[in-house]
């Protein structure tokens, strides 16, 4: 993995979580009537789709280098990321924000408000479940980073994605039991308005900061910060590199692309010298596994 953390196993646990929490926030809406449920339904569903493209993007990321690809599918995964950002911005934020508002200027009274109650403690309760299983594959990589740093940082789109989406499912799911209760104690159903309106504004906050991420990647970003550090100093520390003239990353999807210019030292002629080449990149394909591409220009100034 990009980062160490195991993304698959925290995309199952969200589609699990986000396929009951769909359920029983479908169940509820009927009865109660509410827009805030209504809108956290089709969230839950827009979801658990999500999670599905998101799968697809890591089997199509594995397919092998071919011709017409020769670094690999590994940013595809990249892509389906970016549309999974943009689905949560349209079907998720702009759907809360036109329920909201169309029950803004249309209240309605709750109906057996209880169920939308009860789905929202059982939801909390299930989408933490989730939110635990992703933030222990994003500790996994967060290497003593905080949280906001590792976001800004990570190179494992999809977990950024899962992340983006649970924080957002678990205070969408808050915002929506404070909008339920304040509509009941009050007696007045705009409670619920706002709410809906609050839960399209988190959406649209949260998909456009993983957006802003994803599109990065897609770009092509060097690999984070850290692991590029231990790159240098793996390099650094090798007895046949007098000096390291310039190292360039790039991060493609799980697998890294290495590009090397260094001063090399105590070869005797051209076959020494690329055997200490090669020396060097085997030693530093096997310190980090995930570099599958590997590029070696000895300083020509240097001589033998």
């Amino acid at each position: 993995m990009a980062g160490g953390g195991d993304s698959t196993r925290a995309i199952f646990f969200a589609l699990g979580a986000n396929f009951a929490i769909a359920v029983a926030k479908g169940v509820a809406a009927f009865f109660t009537g509410s827009g805030a449920m209504l809108a956290e339904t089709v969230h839950s569903l827009a979801d658990c789709g999500n999670q599905g493209l998101l799968l697809l993007g890591m089997k199509q990321a594995r397919r092998p280098a071919s011709p017409e690809y020769p670094l690999g599918y590994g940013k595809a995964i990249y892509f389906w990321s970016f549309l999974v950002a943009v689905m949560l911005f349209t079907v998720g934020g702009m759907f809360s924000l036109y329920e909201g508002i169309h029950k803004l200027q249309h209240p309605e009274e709750l109906r057996q408000w209880w169920w939308a109650v009860g789905v929202l403690i059982f939801g909390i309760i299930v989408e933490g479940i989730s939110m635990r299983a992703c933030m222990q594959e994003v500790n996994k990589s967060r290497a003593g980073r905080g949280l906001w740093q590792w976001f800004r940082e990570s190179r494992q789109s999809e977990l950024v994605v899962i992340f983006g989406e649970d924080l957002a499912a678990l205070l969408g799911l808050m915002f929506a039991l404070v909008a339920v209760v304040l509509a009941v104690v009050t007696g007045n159903p705009i409670w619920d308005a706002i709410g809906t309106i609050g839960i399209g504004v988190l959406l649209i906050v949260i998909a456009v900061l993983v957006a802003v991420e994803v599109k990065a990647m897609l770009i092509g970003q060097s690999v984070d910060p850290e692991r590029q550090r231990q790159i240098r100093a793996y390099l650094e520390s090798r007895p046949e590199i007098g000096r390291l003239i310039s190292l360039i990353t790039l991060q493609l999807g799980n697998d890294m692309l290495v590009s090397v210019q260094a001063q090399m030292q105590g070869a005797a002629d051209a076959r020494g010298l690329v055997e200490q080449i090669n020396t060097v990149e085997r030693g530093m394909k096997e310190a980090f596994p995930d570099i599958r591409w590997s590029f070696f220009e000895p300083d020509i100034k240097a001589g033998i």
